[in-house]
């Protein structure tokens, strides 16, 4: 293969397509694992001399290797010290080959590298450069350091989440990061075209702060709208604007284990009561009503988990959905990945053999593409696993040129 050639990946959306991917943590590492299962080349830029963080080559927990697992599925992984000038002067060497770069460090971090979009632009003018960060790279708090908690926290979702009268809690995961990552890979792929048409290369400026802000509607709408403030607007598992009720989790038969119901209208109402077996108090006047429901929605539900904790969750779920009311178990991961027979047969999860021949189970991709389908194509590499092939077969690097950053610490 000459320093030039990519790979093909027949069958893939993105096959041809190299990216330098210099993102760590949640967000970037997702956004670049979406690229990697269309086919596109995706080349990690690590070092042992880094912060080890989840889903870094240091994480020795079992969550962050699970992490780092399914985060990087499908990539190929190279050890480049940036701290070191050889460093750096092959990152460069990479640029000059790659359609995308991709990182979510600070802005600092790439500039005191020499590596930010105007920089490396002038190495590979047509140049795809995808920057994530809390805030983007203008504005007041462009500095501002933050995760996926307080990115939720600043952007509205944690002051919604939460039970009427309660503490604010927020999501329980870094949601900010998940949606981060897949717009980043839809921010990648409308450069892409646009370079396809044009010819021409761009910067990408993502803010995840934004992104949150773009999902958040029930804040920003009631505001423009009602000219409401909608502070302190938890509704826990109600719609916080729609009179309707039963409409919550309902505790079933065995060990935490529950399920969701949504009731929203009268044939809904009708055809639960009649699932039940048309309990008495299912007659009450108070309930006759979808304002009446609402209004008692606490004695509703009281009343409705009595008879939810008769029988299992699954049980519940398909009793309902064979009547038409929407309801579903509230699953754990096990059972995700372990008993969900739609997830089985879409064949969701995937086992894959990772850099040690060790079977790992990782989520594919969430759409079928009928002409290409994508998914991981292989298991996450083990850290450095393709020095050889990137350094040698793509950069066509000498013996003499390796043993020299060698001895100066760069592959570290």
């Amino acid at each position: 293969m000459s320093a030039v050639e990519k790979p093909s990946n027949s069958g893939f959306a993105l096959q041809g397509i190299r990216v330098l991917d210099f993102t760590w943590i949640h967000a970037g590492p997702s956004a670049t694992r979406i690229l990697a299962d269309q086919g596109a080349e995706v080349i990690k830029v690590e070092s042992n001399n880094a912060l080890a963080v989840v889903g870094g080559p240091s994480s020795a927990t079992a969550r962050g290797l699970g992490q780092r697992h399914n985060w990087n599925a499908g990539k190929r992984s190279i050890s480049l010290d940036m701290k070191t000038p050889q460093g750096v002067a092959i990152a460069k060497r990479l640029v000059a080959v790659s359609d995308v770069v991709a990182e979510n460090f600070s802005g600092r971090v790439m500039t005191g590298w020499g590596m930010d979009y105007e920089s490396i632009r002038r190495v590979k003018p047509d140049l795809v450069m995808l920057s994530m960060s809390g805030f983007g790279r203008t504005g007041p708090w462009k500095d501002r350091v933050s995760y996926g908690q307080t990115l939720q926290a600043w952007s509205g979702f944690t002051e919604l989440t939460g039970f009427p009268n309660t503490d604010p809690c927020g999501p329980a995961s870094a949601y900010s990061d998940a949606v981060g990552g897949m717009a980043g890979a839809q921010a990648v792929l409308l450069a892409l075209i646009h370079r396809a048409r044009t010819g021409q290369g761009q910067w990408i400026d993502l803010s995840q702060f934004e992104v949150l802000s773009s999902l958040l509607d029930t804040l920003v709408l009631d505001l423009s709208a009602n000219g409401a403030d909608s502070h302190n607007q938890r509704t826990g598992n109600r719609p916080p604007h729609a009179s309707v009720a039963p409409h919550g989790a309902y505790r079933c038969q065995g060990d935490d284990r529950w399920v969701a119901i949504s009731v929203l209208t009268e044939n809904e109402w009708e055809s639960l009561t009649g699932a039940m077996g048309h309990p008495p108090w299912a007659q009450d006047e108070r309930f006759a009503t979808a304002s009446g429901r609402s209004h008692h929605s606490e004695e509703l539900d009281a009343l409705l988990e009595t008879w939810t904790m008769e029988h299992s969750a699954e049980g519940v779920m398909h009793l309902l959905q064979d009547a038409g009311i929407p309801a579903g178990v509230v699953q754990t991961g096990a059972d995700l990945a372990e008993n969900d027979p739609h997830l089985k047969e879409r064949g969701f999860f995937r086992q894959i053999l990772d850099g040690q021949g060790i079977s790992r189970t990782i989520e594919g991709a969430p759409y079928k593409l009928s002409r290409t389908p994508g998914g991981p194509s292989r298991g996450a590499p083990e850290f450095g696993a393709d020095q050889t092939y990137v350094l040698r077969e793509i950069l066509g690097m000498s013996d003499e040129e390796l043993a020299d950053c060698a001895i100066a610490g760069v592959f570290e």
